[in-house]
Parts: C-alpha cells; sequence; structure tokens
C-alpha cells in the first residue's frame, strides 16, 4: 500500500468518527429535549407556570426538528452533496405547525392570565430548568460547530447555530421565572410567555422557508 492510500485510509477512518459523533450529537439533542419537555410542562402545569409549560411543550417541538436533523446527518453520512429527503421536508412543516399552534395557544393564554391576574404558585423550578438549559445548549452548540468545521459541513453549522434560539428561549424562562421568584413582579409570567411566542413564530416561518428549500446550510431555529 502506498504513502498516499494509507494517509486516504486515515482520513476517511478519520471522517468516519467525526460522523459518528455528529449523529450522536444529533440523538443526545432528542433525548435531551424529551428529557426537558416532560419535565418541564409536568412541574409547569404543577406550579401554574405558564412560561415553564410552553417551553416544554416547545422542547418536545424541538424533538420533532430533532429527528429531522437526524435524518439529515444520516444522509449526508452516506451522501454530503445530497439534497433533502421527503422525510426531512416534512418533518419540517409538521415541526413549523407545530410552533403556530404553540404560538396561538400561548398567547391566548397569556391575554387570559392577564385578564384573571392569575399567577403561577411559584416559578422556582423554571430558574433551574432554564440553566441547566443554557448550560447543555451552549455544550452541544460548541461540539456541534467543532465537528461541522472538521467535516466541512455547512448543514452541520447551521444546525449548531439553530440551537441559539434554545439559549434565547431559555434566558426568557430565566428572566421571568427568577423575577417573578424573588421579586415577586406581576404579571410577569405573562409576558414570558409572549416572549416565547415571538420566538415560535419565528422558527414556525423558517421550517417552513427550510422546506421549500434544497439548501441544508439554511438554518430552521429563527438564528439570523
Amino acid at each position: 500500500m502506498t504513502i498516499s492510500a494509507v494517509a486516504s485510509d486515515a482520513n476517511q477512518k478519520d471522517l468516519s468518527r467525526w460522523y459518528t459523533l455528529a449523529m450522536a450529537l444529533s440523538i443526545v439533542t432528542i433525548v435531551y429535549n424529551i428529557a426537558e419537555g416532560v419535565i418541564s410542562t409536568v412541574v409547569g402545569y404543577s406550579d401554574e407556570s405558564l412560561t415553564l409549560f410552553g417551553f416544554g411543550v416547545d422542547s418536545f417541538i424541538e424533538t420533532i426538528s430533532g429527528i429531522g436533523i437526524a435524518a439529515m446527518v444520516y444522509r449526508i453520512t452516506r451522501n454530503p452533496a445530497s439534497s433533502k429527503s421527503p422525510f426531512e421536508v416534512t418533518a419540517l412543516k409538521i415541526t413549523g405547525w407545530s410552533f403556530y399552534a404553540l404560538s396561538a395557544g400561548l398567547s391566548l393564554s397569556a391575554l387570559l392570565s392577564f385578564y384573571t391576574g392569575r399567577q403561577p404558585e411559584s416559578t422556582f423550578w423554571g430558574v433551574v430548568i432554564s440553566l441547566v438549559s443554557i448550560a447543555a445548549m451552549v455544550l452541544l452548540i460548541r461540539y456541534k460547530r467543532l465537528t461541522g468545521t472538521m467535516l466541512g459541513s455547512k448543514a452541520i453549522i447551521a444546525d449548531a447555530n439553530c440551537n441559539l434560539v434554545c439559549v434565547y428561549m431559555s434566558v426568557i424562562l430565566l428572566a421571568s421565572s427568577f423575577l417573578y421568584e424573588f421579586l415577586a413582579l406581576p404579571y410577569v409570567d405573562a409576558a414570558g410567555a409572549l416572549g416565547l411566542v415571538y420566538f415560535s413564530v419565528k422558527e414556525g416561518r423558517e421550517c417552513f422557508g427550510k422546506a421549500a428549500s434544497m439548501n441544508d446550510a439554511a438554518c430552521s431555529c429563527g438564528h439570523d
């Protein structure tokens, strides 16, 4: 075997390891979003925290998006130059409609909260969950960007950038939960829910834009 052949084989093995990491990161994202969704919706419902409950529903929607991303990673592992599959397009459209439905539900619930003056029993767990979410997303973004750079994949780098919106939504949850739990500011929970609405609408719009585009590097998660 020639030196060039040995180098090529080593390079292929190196690429294979990076693609394996890319898939592992996608799976971790899916599992994390499911766990976050279950905990946030259960605790949010129990504590009557609209922002935390909406954050949890968003995590479930992100799970659908994550499954589409995992399919994308699998596809580009087999053929980096291939276009989106019908499954990926369908996942994007389902995700888009889900974000719109979440936006409508949160908007109506927030307006009702303003009208009735309903306040959460507690938002302590919103503070905890948001801090955990920020830490987890920052790590995922870091390693997805590294993986995308090593593979020269704009799609994987775009997926990493898309996770930034999760950080933004976590910050909204953190701010609203902290302000209510420790300063008892009225209506801040409902205001936080409306903050989530802004990003949900943006995410939904960009999901449909991504579904209509053949460019994997276009971000579907609200990052400009």
